[in-house]
């Protein structure tokens, strides 16, 4: 290896240990969005934290459309506040389908095939989600709980439909009624309905608010039926709201969760926006957006809301210390006398899967978020996944992907390991000119770049492949973060999560022995420090992917490897062409 190949080893080596640095610097150190800002009021310790509280977000309708008073201890873990005497709705007329099993105020508890979810009546308010097939810990049987009401870290997704001032609505404030405490998707049944009912029989209206679950689906259809038998017109605005005490992660930089973004965000139906509540601007979020949606996010998981209505919807944040309320809520529609409107959303809640959160709302894929090189990750994603439907295995994928792009590159890398093999055969040569000329650097770089010249050889050469493969490498790093569909996903042997580090540390080993078999097999550096460092490189890189996640240090043993044998057959060929030569008659 010569001496610019050398210096851009340790430039490139210098950038990953700096960017490494950089980013567990602002985790540790920097603005956390977990925090709040020096200006906020903090909560005291035992007091109701919830100040936020459950307020309907305006909805961009007329003045006449109220937002209701603020319910604080609703939210923070002590018993539900009855909604305001105006909002009350009595019993259910004798007229509508018998729905009262359940009174209001009580519970209901959904069970399909990957979600358990429970579902107050007060409001209609998604309370908890478990993921049943996402343990916390591989091996444990506690899953991932999503959505709680907790005292700390409370976190619920709250939806209803607002009106007029002082007008009883189906607010998620208001009392509903269900025909049951319990609903279990059946074996063989794709779909689950889950009605809950609520009515004002003064005003002649009945809304049937459904929760609509599928087999294999984090989706979750909700629809309102507005039935109004009375004389007048209905107005109402539907509205969703994802209310979170966002409590800050412990910082680590061997912790992969802290370097995922976690909070609130948003798609304005052109660019996805991740939302700081430290940042002015984010604070202030009050504006109209069609085709959009909203999301609370966190790492692998996300909870999101997509309206189904084309018009604008008025989105907006409310911060305070660790709580957001992101809401979104729609113009004001009428529902004329004697008719039935149907009013519909799109919500989700589980795992970033790619494949369903394409299909439920535009663009809702970038929830899986590999920044600024998600024009790489995404292409790397898909074909990974094309992988893994081949052969069943995301470690198996990873190798398979590794050895195409392999092959794609195999060109520029070829043409880059001849340079390195004929700098390599003329090590001789270049060390008789050092010791010609080791007092004249001048002359010395002369007569090298005459011979390069001569021998047709470009000494950059050896860079362009790993300038290319660096970003390639990021992309990758960003995929194994970011992907749920690699959580916990099982390699081989002692490999059982590539989203984790090799517990046993044998890959990194692995990949120490690989570097340094590829060291030997380039141009030794001229100069004897450079050549040192070198030797100790594979030890340094390899001591720092220990603690990446398994499935990265995989990739780059498979792309060491693979280089090994295509630089071992390079400088066979050219090392042959080269005593050939030797042996010719003069």
């Amino acid at each position: 290896m010569n001496s610019t190949n050398a210096r851009v080893f340790l430039w490139l080596g210098l950038v990953l240990a700096l960017w490494l640095n950089y980013e567990t610097w602002v985790k540790d150190y920097g603005p956390k969005p977990g925090e709040a800002p020096s200006t906020a009021v903090t909560a005291t310790p035992g007091v109701d934290a919830s100040r936020l509280a459950a307020s309907i977000p305006s909805s961009g309708a007329p003045a006449a459309v109220a937002n209701p008073v603020a319910n604080p201890a609703a939210l923070a873990g002590a018993a539900p506040v009855a909604a305001p005497a105006a909002a009350a709705a009595p019993a259910v007329a004798a007229a509508t389908p018998a729905v009262s099993a359940v009174a209001a105020g009580g519970m209901v508890t959904v069970r399909t095939d990957v979600l358990e979810v429970d579902i107050a009546l007060t409001g209609g308010e998604l309370q908890r989600a478990d993921l049943l097939v996402y343990p916390q810990v591989k091996g444990e049987r506690a899953p991932v709980r999503l959505l709680n009401r907790d005292p700390q870290g409370f976190y619920v997704l709250q939806t209803g439909l607002a009106g007029p001032a002082g007008a009883a609505r189906p607010t998620h404030l208001a009392p509903f009624t269900a025909q049951a405490a319990q609903y279990t998707l059946d074996a063989g049944a794709n779909e689950l309905r889950v009605p809950l009912a609520w009515a004002d029989p003064d005003a002649g209206v009945l809304v049937t608010k459904t929760f609509v679950f599928r087999r294999g689906q984090y989706r979750v259809d909700l629809e309102y039926e507005v039935r109004n038998d009375s004389l007048t017109p209905f107005p109402v605005a539907s509205y969703s709201q994802l209310l979170r005490d966002d409590l800050p992660i412990e910082r680590s930089m061997f912790n992969v969760e802290t370097y995922a973004f976690k909070g609130p965000a948003y798609y304005d139906g052109t660019k996805y926006q991740k939302l700081d509540r430290e940042d002015a601007d984010d604070r202030a979020l009050a504006r109209p957006i069609s085709g959009g949606w909203i999301a609370g996010m966190q790492h692998h998981f996300v909870t999101a809301v997509v309206p189904a209505d084309p018009a604008a919807y008025r989105y907006a944040l409310k911060t305070d210390g660790n709580q957001y309320l992101l809401s979104t809520a729609g113009p004001l529609q009428t529902v004329g006398p004697a008719t039935t409107v149907l009013i519909k959303e799109k919500l989700i809640v589980g795992p970033k899967l790619q494949a369903q959160l394409e299909t439920t709302g535009p663009r809702l894929d970038l929830v899986a978020d590999y920044g600024m090189l998600t024009l790489l990750a995404k292409p790397l994603f898909w074909l990974l996944e094309k992988a893994y439907e081949m052969v069943g295995n995301w470690g198996w994928s990873i190798v398979m992907i590794t050895f195409l792009l392999k092959l794609v590159f195999y060109p520029l890398s070829e043409t880059s390991g001849k340079s390195m093999a004929k700098m390599r055969v003329l090590a001789p040569r270049i060390k008789n000119l050092q010791d010609t000329y080791k007092d004249d650097r001048e002359k010395l770089g002369k007569a090298m770049m005459e011979m390069y010249q001569r021998e047709k050889i470009n000494p950059l050469a050896g860079c362009l492949p790993i300038l290319i493969q660096m970003p390639v490498f990021f992309a990758f790093y960003w995929v194994l973060l970011e992907s749920v569909e690699m959580r916990q996903a099982p390699f081989m042997g002692w490999i059982q999560d590539l989203s984790a580090k090799d517990p046993w540390f044998v890959l990194p080993i692995i990949m120490a022995i690989a570097m340094f078999i590829q060291y030997k097999l380039n141009p030794a550096p001229p100069d004897p420090i450079q050549a040192k460092v070198f030797m100790i490189l594979p030890l340094v890189m390899s001591a720092t992917f220990a603690f990446f996640p398994a499935g990265l240090v995989l990739y780059w043993v498979t792309n060491t490897v693979l280089s090994i044998a295509q630089q071992w057959n390079i400088n066979r060929r050219i090392e042959a062409i080269a005593n050939k030569g030797r042996a010719a008659p003069a």
